[in-house]
């Protein structure tokens, strides 16, 4: 670990690209990072999440003139709201 002034100064100078988010979510997908992670080459659970968000926005953007992309974000939605609590923390 490094030390606190080391630690200050790296804060500081990231201080607006960077945050921490800490959330509670089930093994299942947590396992689903480290596999996303692993899959795309990516560097490790965090950078999976902002991947995550990365393709998310990509279809919703897709979705705005691909008829086909549109009724797959509908049946995602729609899925995971129905199975909420099978996916949610």
């Amino acid at each position: 670990m490094a030390d606190a002034p080391v630690q200050h100064r790296w804060r500081q100078k990231h201080r607006f690209v960077k945050r921490q988010l800490n959330v509670m979510a089930r093994s299942h997908t947590h396992a689903a990072l480290a596999s996303f992670a692993s899959a795309f080459d990516l560097r490790g659970k965090g950078e999976a999440v902002a991947f995550a968000c990365f393709v998310t926005r990509a279809l919703i953007q897709r979705a705005e003139y691909s008829a086909e992309a549109a009724q797959m974000l509908e049946d995602f939605t729609t899925g995971y709201h129905r199975d909420r609590d099978l996916h949610a923390a």
